[in-house]
């Protein structure tokens, strides 16, 4: 059962106001999950029990997914526009630099809020913006492709598929390396997800606009681990080796047999690299 989501309205001095959903657990340091594009909090469900053990842990649904709205009207989805909103958010919640752990555009956006001195460490998993051009198309038409068969396939069918293993792989096996963990009701949740995200096209226009271009900024002075999963078919592991070179303090993790989305596919992995990151 998905937990209810608490909503934050938050009032930046110098953008209007927005709202983002969210999940809070445990206590201790906090530490904050962000996701990836087309995804919601909910894809960090396998380690958030894990990582509540010992820390506060918030999950949120960014702007346009899950079920934060989209950003008001003239405000971008590049991930630009999104740091400072994030950054209003933590102060909202009264978080004092977090840890940030995220995931694809969720790691990009970590890698930033560290860089702007808004996070106390940072462990980004597959982060996006270390791709070549070539790459970066690859996983834009990707991304798109899995959005049109998310919006072409009827509920009903989406919950047949989801009872097996097959079915499970065919509308995950992009971004799980093991889709037949995924439980049923996890695999219809992030395909309903992906298919109504109202910030999907959005986010995904400013990466072609050129405005999340090849990441080259160093996150200097904060624990940084980034960490990439062998068998990733969305942003090859060679990504990895640039994400070292422009963030040269940072350590880099190798996940065995782990996908794009590594959270379901090894959670006890994942759940040791963020500790390790965070101690």
């Amino acid at each position: 059962m998905t937990p209810a989501a608490s909503f934050a309205r938050v009032e930046p001095a110098d953008h209007p106001a927005f709202t983002i959903a969210y999940e809070r657990h445990g206590s201790g340091e906090p530490v904050v999950l962000l996701h990836g594009i087309g995804h919601h909090r909910q894809a960090w469900q396998p380690v958030t029990d894990i990582l509540a053990a010992s820390h506060e842990v918030i999950a949120l649904d960014l702007p346009g997914f899950g079920e934060s709205p989209a950003l008001p009207d003239g405000l971008p989805h590049d991930h630009l526009t999104v740091v400072p909103l994030l950054a209003a958010f933590f102060a909202e919640l009264g978080l004092d630099r977090p840890h940030v752990v995220g995931n694809s555009l969720g790691g990009l956006l970590a890698l930033e809020l560290g860089r702007r001195g808004h996070a106390r460490s940072v462990t980004a998993f597959s982060p996006a913006g270390f791709w070549t051009e070539l790459e970066r198309r690859y996983a834009f038409a990707v991304l798109t492709g899995m959005r049109a068969g998310a919006r072409l396939l009827p509920q009903p069918v989406v919950e047949q598929m989801a009872r097996n293993a097959i079915g499970r792989a065919a509308l995950t096996g992009t971004i799980y390396a093991r889709p037949a963990r995924r439980s049923p009701h996890a695999v219809v949740a992030e395909t309903r997800a992906l298919r109504e995200a109202p910030g999907f096209e959005a986010t995904l226009a400013a990466g072609l606009a050129g405005d999340e271009e090849a990441y080259t900024a160093d996150v200097p002075d904060i624990p940084v681990t980034i960490a990439w999963g062998t068998r990733d078919r969305l942003l090859p592991r060679r990504q990895g080796v640039r994400a070292k070179h422009a963030v040269p303090g940072a350590r880099l993790v190798r996940l065995p047999d782990c996908g794009h989305v590594p959270m379901n596919d090894d959670p006890a992995l994942v759940a040791r690299v963020v500790l390790d990151t965070v101690r």
